[in-house]
């Protein structure tokens, strides 16, 4: 721990000598920057013009009756993604939309996919690609939402799900197909009578992470049988040479709506790092939730096995925590987010599988638990709070394994993130408490790996809620004082540093 502290002063020492040097640079930069903007030569004909008389979705060319649907969903005016890629859109032109994630991207691709519906209705009329199923049923929702009454019928395709019963909806032809591009390429071999040659509108949201997870040759599948003579929309957060690459490839002259600088965090999200030892993370993640008790918590880890241990650890101290991640089946998954977005869990572990595109207006807090290996992930993940407008927190964990990857995390965002206020000897106080909880976690990990081995495949138990086994062991015998120890402690530490 001594060790630690001396890498901790001279790691602190070192961002307090650069700190002044880094401002006048930042402030050069920021000079430079108003500069570009107020030069009329660096105006690019591709770049959507800023439209600040905008007031609503009307003004936008938005018929009536999707003005109606954004006024019932609570959308009183458009957003800046909104305001620079709708009337392009709506022009005919396909689009690159770039902007920071909960800046409305969604509503900005289909309030014009559902206006054509309106003006030439059509069966398999849209394709929207995204890299994850859960954003894939948030943009379902959308869509329904907008649509409902002009009755639009969306499918969601993605895996996890019976192939069978995918196939009975995708003969119905809805109008609006969502999908994740392994489970489309299965169905377009092996789906008879299921084709995409008619399609008019292809959308790929998040199309960076697409290609990122390796969907490079199933998006190149997809793209030789739709038509060429399509429109289509590419959505992102962030954009990168992978993205240019399919952009060249999929659009014609497209219209690049950019709002943000190119890699950027909302104003509003007030960003922290805590600089740790790596053996005490626990401690100080029960320590903050303690101290910021009554908000509601996304928390990312960079393992499924490690949501999984931190949830049960976080579940045996008293807290209503749930996993999020991979290896749970798909109804788990949604079963999962349901449970957080209604409030009835306020601390939701995940891995990168919820870190894009997931509107959950509640998120008080992101915790960087373990801190992302790809710098532009910080990005995403943070974005899950602070949304539309709403303020929001972010917290990483920096343990001395991870000084090099944040400081490319702050490079990239341009700031120098401010240490949040922690006090070392009441984090110790849980030391104890902690340990016991990471012990019975670890034998509730051990216990649901055995109970795997020995149930069927399609044993659908509610491996979320698993922290019951352990307790009802350590309930009994020789384990009844300690169970009733750590109930007592679960009060205890909720109550008063």
């Amino acid at each position: 721990m001594t060790c630690f502290r001396i890498c901790a002063v001279e790691w602190k020492t070192t961002r307090r000598h650069t700190s002044m040097a880094e401002k006048i640079s930042e402030s050069n930069a920021d000079n430079k920057h108003q500069d570009s903007i107020s030069d009329p030569d660096n105006n690019d004909d591709n770049v959507c013009e800023s439209q600040e008389a905008v007031k609503t979705f009307k003004d936008l060319g938005v018929t009536e009756v999707l003005c109606e649907a954004c006024d019932q969903l609570g959308w009183k005016t458009p957003t800046k993604i909104q305001v620079e890629a709708i009337p392009v859109a709506l022009q005919g032109k396909d689009v690159i939309g770039l902007a920071e994630t909960g800046s409305g991207k969604t509503a900005a691709f289909a309030l014009p996919i559902l206006q054509s519906l309106l003006a030439s209705p059509q069966r398999l009329h849209t394709l929207v690609l995204t890299p994850t199923r859960e954003l894939a049923f948030q943009i379902s929702e959308q869509f329904e939402a907008l649509g409902s009454s002009i009755g639009v019928k969306c499918a969601v395709v993605v895996g996890g799900i019976d192939m069978m019963s995918q196939s009975l909806v995708l003969a119905k032809k809805p109008h609006i197909v969502i999908a994740t591009p392994g489970r489309l390429i299965d169905h377009l071999e092996n789906t008879r009578g299921f084709s995409l040659r008619a399609l008019k509108f292809l959308v790929m949201d998040e199309a960076d992470r697409i290609l990122n997870m390796d969907f490079e040759t199933e998006v190149d599948k997809i793209l030789k049988v739709i038509p060429r003579d399509r429109r289509t929309f590419l959505f992102s957060a962030t954009m990168t040479k992978k993205v240019q690459k399919l952009e060249r490839a999929a659009l014609k002259d497209p219209v690049k709506c950019a709002v943000s600088t190119k890699y950027s965090t909302v104003e509003k999200l007030q960003q922290y790092y805590i600089f740790i030892p790596s053996k005490f993370k626990d401690c100080y993640l029960v320590s903050i939730l303690n101290e910021l008790a009554g908000n509601s918590f996304m928390i990312f880890c960079g393992t499924c096995n490690n949501a999984q241990r931190v949830a049960l650890l976080l579940r045996n101290l008293g807290i209503t925590a749930i996993p999020l991640h991979g290896q749970m089946s798909q109804t788990k998954r949604l079963g999962a987010l349901n449970k957080f977005k209604s409030k009835s869990r306020s601390v939701l572990l995940a891995t990168d599988v919820a870190s894009r595109g997931l509107d959950i207006p509640h998120v008080d807090c992101v915790i960087n638990y373990d801190i992302p290996t790809h710098s532009k992930d910080y990005i995403h993940r943070v974005g899950r709070t602070a949304r539309a407008g709403r303020s929001g927190k972010s917290i990483t964990f920096v343990t001395q394994y991870d000084v090099e990857l944040f400081q490319r995390i702050e490079t990239l965002i341009g700031k120098k993130l401010p240490a949040f206020p922690t006090h070392e000897e009441e984090v110790m106080m849980l030391v104890e408490r902690v340990s016991e909880a990471q012990r019975f976690a670890r034998m509730e990990m051990k216990e649901q790996g055995d109970n795997k081995k020995k149930r069927p495949r399609d044993a659908d138990d509610d491996d979320t809620e698993q922290a019951s086994g352990v307790r009802k062991k350590v309930k009994g015998g020789s384990g009844a004082g300690r169970g009733g120890g750590k109930r007592r402690g679960g009060a205890a530490w909720r109550g008063g540093r």
